[in-house]
């Protein structure tokens, strides 16, 4: 016999693996966590399986706040509950947070500094290169699909544009965008 088919699936994380799981996550995901976060939590240290990490971040997208941050609470919350919640939050954003105290007091002493103004400056152009690279990429498949496209720009239009609050735009475009989805798929399978 082959020595997987007896194989046990993993034990499930401790708080502490939850903690250091995410803590890592935290300070190694730079403009956006989420593909790190998979290939950590899938990949890595194989904690759910593919179809499990989609099902959870689906719930997560759909509930308010970051999309890592919920997701840090569910993984933790599904594995040692409150404690396992707390420990998958506090490793994920005390990294980041620490980072960005420092930054702070670093930036409040020295932001008269010509080397530190420079310094500052190619950190926010960095920044903007990221989120530009990340639209990119999460835009890039809709140019197959010109009226899913459409209603993209239409967000950013009444977004960015008219400067319309998120809340009622995206209470006129998500059913608008579902109908025309529905529609897609039911032409894709006659």
């Amino acid at each position: 016999m082959h020595e997987d088919a007896h194989a046990q699936p993993p034990a499930p994380p401790t708080v502490a693996d939850i903690f250091i799981g995410f803590l890592t996550l935290g300070l190694t995901a730079f403009g956006g966590a989420l593909p790190l976060a998979r290939r950590e939590i899938v990949e890595r240290r194989k904690w759910l399986n593919a179809d499990e990490f989609t099902d959870l971040l689906g719930l997560c997208q759909f509930l308010p706040g970051g999309n890592v941050i919920n997701l840090s609470a569910a993984i933790g919350m599904k594995f040692r509950g409150v404690p396992g919640a707390l420990a998958g939050l506090l490793g994920l954003l005390v990294g980041p947070s620490l980072i960005v105290i420092g930054l702070g007091v670093l930036y409040q002493r020295t932001h008269n500094d010509v080397h530190i103004r420079h310094l500052f400056a190619g950190l926010a152009a960095a920044a903007a290169g990221l989120l530009v690279s990340m639209a990119v990429r999460v835009a890039w498949p809709l140019r197959k699909k010109v009226s899913m496209a459409v209603v993209a720009a239409l967000a950013f239009v009444a977004i960015a544009l008219l400067r319309l609050p998120l809340l009622p735009v995206m209470l006129v475009l998500t059913p608008i965008s579902i109908f025309i989805a529905s529609r897609t798929n039911r032409e894709v399978n006659r």
